[in-house]
């Protein structure tokens, strides 16, 4: 099912490309997990007399409310020879209407604390707001206007265009896997159905289109028969359907019936194979695709619980067989989601280096043909739909995620409903059902293999069967054409409604006898506890020359204990439903637990033993650091997670954080099991560390089962290692890293900055949301939305314990690319020099304001605030004084900020992109600028280079 949304945040139905976490089959019992209890989402519906679907569902735990319009239309419904037309009319639906002006749906929702972002599926457009409730009457006015009064206007139209061009170049173009997943899977993978075209279009296809199929598609599609309203959140419902029918009951539909998709994908009769290439590709891939049911199927409940046996967890069986077992693949990816007229299945792997797609085809077949042959065992069954039960309690968390699953159960299973009973039919699923789904959907003989190469390999004189945009004469819209009334003209905004006062959870901390400091905070009664464990070191801590220790033993903590084995961990947490995750940041290394209320005491004692007790055994290390450095490989090209990696050398240059984060295909080789028992020992210590527990458990439940699991944890005698001080000195510089033949270029403006404890901390956080930090940002406006120069453009301001950093970020065609910098650095300057407004403050803190209140509602985003916190010191009270210190920063301490750490001559800039599309403007922009290409980059090294 393709994603595509108008902004970078898009919408996580359901991941394509799954992280790497290997693991083998044990015969290991798994724990007994209790009963998962999902709670239903309690809905109201009906249908206005103008054919709009109303799904409404009330929570007044919540000062929020969110408003969803979903669309009857995606990229199947996309014209003839106008692939990517659902995506681009999603942008375009962002712009004027006749009494709003262009971008007016951003001051109504960003401006105020809320957010909005839209999104294109194959079967499906949606557009989704969350504001203070207060904040509803206006939303529902707007999304009348979006439906019934839309302008779409040349400018706007070229404009989108553009940004749309800079998505695929983004996510298509300048990733080494992006034709894959986007134009190769279901090019090859259908042969009749419009789900064969890829979602975001071609460039040739975007160019072809003209203002009138524009407008003449917004008139076939977006009218009330073919919409549906889902509203969750805190409202009166009699004030709620009032509105609906002013604003929304009052919209006709159209004389001409709905165009419907009917084209019907053939069954398969043969296996076929292709072999396709891309440029920078540094690893190969394989994927084997087959037909699968449409989501309403009776068997979909089946191949769910099929692919997560499959591919979900460590304990998966490609897992177990490609990355862990054999280590011929560096990931192994799955897809098991279904559209409404009929379903994709496939299996895939990057391989690992110096490993061939055949050898992944092989082991692929072979798992496939198993699940075919033989039923999957009990223990894997109920993990299975362990996990899936449990992703289903998560995404109950917010109204957001609930308001998303009424939506999706409509427009593609056909009936909101499911969105209730998908519970019951996956828990009903039996052993043979699964093996029933196999032999029906996954012969052998119906499977077509994708093969996908570096351009280097193509054989001489072979060119790509790419299909040609087919030539398609404009349509000529006859329709009613809107543009933007006069000021005082314009229908009145509907009044705010009376503001809903939220209730912020009140942590509660205790420190054990063995110096472990505790803090709870009960935050939801949704059964779902958040855990985060945090060591005060991380990888500024690394010894000199082993950038990455603190990474690697990381990723190596969750691969074993003393007394289980790493296949005993994945096991018996995914048995539990559990996600069990390490990670290290600069300063703090970290493990992370979310797990379903009723399994929480033995999946704590799973999260204990890992932090207490790890083996690092020398096989997992040596696994893990293999695996890590396939994945340098690939992002080595990437632009912007190279630019990312480049950062850190060039800013701290001569300090403690000088270096990689995760390290280098020169450092990690180097580092020993020695070297992460000794940071381990010294860093992971209860005197050292801090236990979060948060969501729906009580200070008493959470400081019992602290003390019980965590109790008996000594602390060794001897000083603990904690987060150094770090002075950057080193000045400014300008690199141009070449690299050939990626689709666009990543340019990043970066400085060191400010410590967590500075006194211009809260200036800090307004200055940089005023610059970088959202939609209606500068940096955004004037990159995306003035000029279409990128798919989005933000900063971001990362202040540590003694020196943090600043970077200014964005992609953009390598032609583009100088501009974009003279962009940046103009914006910087502007905000040190004038004065910021009165109505851009307010709306700007109201962006910091109502993102801090969303990240406390989630069990998770309290756990990461409070853990945060604590590790810096700040008393846990600063989350109910939040709101009232960024209220009172004033226009003068952000141009005084601004002036003193955002100065651009102090910057240093980055660009990774292909140097011989930039031209001679860059030449011009950055005239001092190093130029190193991409291979004879050396991070390990002060100049950065190998020659």
């Amino acid at each position: 099912m393709t994603n595509l949304s108008r902004s970078p945040l898009a919408w996580p139905l359901a991941a394509l490309l799954m992280a790497a976490i290997p693991a083998t089959v044990t015969a290991q019992t798994a724990p007994a997990t209790a009963p998962i209890n999902v709670p239903a989402i309690p809905y109201t519906t009906r249908t206005l007399p103008n054919g709009l679907k109303v799904f409404y569902s009330r929570d007044t735990t919540t000062p929020n409310v969110t408003i969803q319009m979903w669309y009857g239309v995606g990229s199947k419904d996309d014209p003839n020879g106008r692939s990517g037309f659902a995506h681009l009319f999603e942008h375009l639906m962002f712009k004027a209407t006749r009494d709003m002006p262009p971008e007016s749906l951003d001051r109504l929702t960003e401006d105020v604390g809320g957010n909005n972002n839209a999104s294109t599926w194959d079967d499906l457009t949606n557009y989704f707001e969350t504001v203070p409730a207060q904040h509803l009457e206006r939303l529902l006015w707007a999304e009348s206007q979006r439906l019934g009064a839309l302008v779409v206007d040349q400018a706007n139209f070229v404009s989108e265009r553009d940004v749309v061009k800079e998505e695929l170049r983004q996510g298509v173009l300048a990733q080494p896997y992006g034709r894959l997943f986007s134009l190769y899977i279901p090019q090859y993978s259908y042969a009749v159905h419009p789900y064969k075209r890829p979602g975001i279009g071609s460039i040739e296809e975007l160019d072809a289109a003209t203002i009138d199929d524009v407008r003449a598609f917004h008139a076939t599609y977006y009218r009330p028969d073919n919409a549906a309203l889902i509203v969750v959140g805190n409202f009166d419902e009699s004030q709620l359907n009032g509105w609906i029918d002013q604003y929304l009951g009052k919209l006709k539909n159209p004389s001409t019936p709905l165009p419907r998709v009917t084209a019907v994908e053939p069954e398969r009769t043969a296996a076929k194979a292709v072999t396709t290439y891309g440029p920078n590709v540094p690893l190969p891939a394989v994927v084997m695709t087959w037909l699968g049911p449409k989501a309403s199927d009776k068997d979909a409940a089946a191949v769910k619980v099929l692919n997560a046996i499959m591919s979900s967890g460590k304990s998966s069986r490609l897992y177990n067989s490609l990355v862990y077992d054999k280590q011929v693949a560096t990931e192994v990816l799955s897809n098991g989601d279904m559209s409404a007229q009929g379903g994709l299945i496939y299996f895939g792997a990057i391989m690992s280096d110096g490993k061939t797609p055949a050898e992944g085809e092989a082991l692929l077949a072979a798992q496939i043909a198993d699940l075919r042959d033989k039923p999957v065992s009990a223990s894997e069954l109920e993990e299975a739909k362990t996990e899936l039960i449990a992703a289903t309690v998560r995404n109950r968390e917010s109204i957001d995620d609930r308001a998303f699953a009424l939506g999706a159960a409509m427009l593609i299973e056909g009936d909101a409903a499911r969105a209730n009973s998908a519970v019951a039919e996956l828990s009903a699923v039996t052993a043979a059902d699964v093996q029933a789904a196999a032999r029906k959907y996954l012969a052998a003989n119906r499977s077509t293999t994708i093969r996908y190469l570096s351009e280097s390999e193509r054989p001489k004189g072979e060119t790509e069967a790419t299909p040609i945009a087919p030539t398609v004469a404009s349509v000529k819209f006859t329709g009613e054409v809107y543009a933007l009334r006069p000021a005082d003209l314009r229908e009145a905004m509907p009044p705010l409604g009376k503001a809903v006062d939220p209730v912020l959870p009140v942590p509660s901390e205790q420190i054990l006898p063995n110096g472990l400091k505790v803090i709870v905070a009960h935050s939801s009664d949704l059964p779902l506890v958040a855990v985060r464990l945090l060591a005060k070191a991380g990888a500024s801590s690394d010894p000199a020359g082993k950038a990455g220790t603190a990474s690697l033993m990381a990723n190596v903590i969750t691969e074993g204990t003393t007394t289980r084995s790493s296949q005993d961990i994945a096991v018996q947490s995914e048995a539990l439903g559990t996600e069990l995750s390490a990670g290290s940041d600069w300063e703090l290394s970290s493990l992370r637990l979310n797990v379903v209320k009723t399994n929480l005491v033995p999946a704590l004692d799973i999260m204990a033993d890992v932090a207490q007790h790890p083996a690092f055994s020398a096989e997992e290390i040596e696994r893990v650091r293999t695996q890590t450095l396939d994945d340098l490989k690939v992002n080595y090209q990437r632009p912007s997670t190279l630019a990312g990696y480049i950062s850190a050398p060039v800013l701290y240059a001569g300090t403690p954080m000088g270096h990689v984060i995760g390290g280098t295909p020169n450092s990690l080789p180097k580092i020993g099991r020695d070297d992460l028992v000794r940071f381990h020992d010294s860093a992971w210590r209860p005197d050292n560390a801090v236990l979060v527990l948060t969501g729906d458990i009580t200070p008493e439940e959470g400081f019992a089962l602290a003390r019980k699991t965590f109790g008996d944890w000594k602390a060794p005698a001897g000083a603990a290692l904690t987060a150094p001080t770090v002075t950057p000195t080193a000045a400014p510089r300008d690199l141009i890293i070449d690299l050939p033949g990626t689709g666009q270029a990543a340019v990043f403006v970066a400085k060191t900055a400010i410590s967590r404890k500075a006194v211009d901390y809260y200036p800090g956080l307004v200055t940089n949301t005023v610059l970088g930090g959202g939609y209606s940002a500068r940096l955004n406006q004037e990159i995306r939305i003035k000029r279409g120069l990128s798919y989005g453009a933000s900063s971001g301001l990362s202040p540590r314990q003694t020196t943090g950093g600043f970077t200014a970020a964005t992609q953009t065609k390598n032609e583009s690319a100088a501009e974009v910098v003279g962009l940046i650095k103009t914006e910087m300057t502007r905000l040190g020099s004038e004065p910021v407004g009165a109505d851009e403050m307010t709306a700007r803190k109201s962006v910091l304001v109502g993102g801090y209140g969303r990240a406390l509602s989630s069990a998770d985003g309290l756990a990461n605030v409070l853990g945060d916190l604590a590790f810096y010191g700040i008393d846990l009270t600063e989350i109910q004084r939040y709101t009232a210190k960024v209220t009172a920063v004033t226009p003068a301490q952000v141009s005084a900020f601004a002036k003193t750490h955002l100065d651009p001559a102090a910057a240093s800039v980055i660009i990774v992109g292909d140097r011989k599309k930039m031209g001679d403007a860059i030449g011009t922009a950055l005239p001092n600028a190093e130029h190193i290409p991409q291979s004879e980059l050396d991070l390990d090294r002060p100049d950065l280079t190998s020659k």
